[in-house]
């Protein structure tokens, strides 16, 4: 009887012992890639018309494995940053946009983070919109620590992004007011990149107070860049920040 109770205390410290390193472990590798930062919010952008400069992109140190997103100060363009290259994409003509490399930008809010080590897969099949998109990187990052950068790759069959080109000089009191010379511009057929950020904490603050996601899209040329309001996915790559 004494051989069993020694027995069974020996197995029951060893399990123990398991789920508290299992735990360990978990939660080490749930913090192990950087922090997101967020600077500035989108809804005091719409409704408190602070629409100068939160940060300067040259401001940011650490550009190694480096992603943000975020418009251009008062909403005169769109920012990117994608592996530690920053983009500024402006409005010239109801059709054409121009797509700078520079990190002499600022904006009115700007989230970003620092990924050196992805998760790569294949997207399913019947992932085909943002609405799917979301919902599936939810189910997948229950277990991540949030909010997270995550991109994608491949081709699109078409989609829908926007750059701001607020008129110089206007006052922001509203959404409405905020997308005032706003312009669209459709895509078909395209090599792309997505950026996207993730969170269900930060509605009104750098994701609209509909969605979990803010994402931009580049062009494989680097040719065109904005936000990404529609699209509908032909074949991409998902990647997520590895644990």
């Amino acid at each position: 009887m004494l051989l069993k109770r020694i027995t069974f205390g020996i197995i029951t410290i060893g399990i123990i012992s398991c789920n508290s390193s299992k735990k360990e472990n978990t939660t080490n590798e749930a913090t192990t890639y950087s922090s997101i930062k967020v600077v500035g919010a989108m809804k005091n952008v719409m409704w408190k018309g602070e629409l100068g400069s939160s940060i300067n992109l040259d401001t940011i140190t650490d550009k190694n494995g480096l992603y943000g997103i975020g418009p251009l100060s008062f909403l005169r363009g769109e920012l990117l940053i994608n592996n530690g290259k920053s983009y500024v994409s402006k409005v010239t003509s109801d059709s054409t946009m121009v797509v700078e490399k520079q990190f002499n930008a600022t904006a009115p809010f700007f989230v970003y983070g620092n990924v050196t080590e992805w998760i790569e897969e294949e997207l399913p099949t019947n992932i085909k919109n943002s609405q799917d998109l979301e919902k599936y990187i939810d189910k997948k990052t229950t277990n991540f620590k949030r909010p997270f950068t995550f991109k994608l790759i491949g081709k699109v069959s078409s989609a829908i992004i926007h750059i701001q080109n607020l008129p110089e000089g206007t006052q922001v009191s509203s959404p409405e007011e905020a997308h005032q010379g706003q312009t669209n511009y459709p895509l078909q057929n395209e090599e792309v990149e997505i950026i996207g950020f993730f969170s269900t904490e930060h509605k009104g603050v750098f994701t609209h107070h509909d969605s979990f996601l803010h994402m931009h899209l580049i062009t494989k040329d680097e040719s065109k860049m904005g936000h990404l309001d529609a699209v509908e996915i032909n074949k991409m790559k998902l990647y997520l920040p590895k644990k």
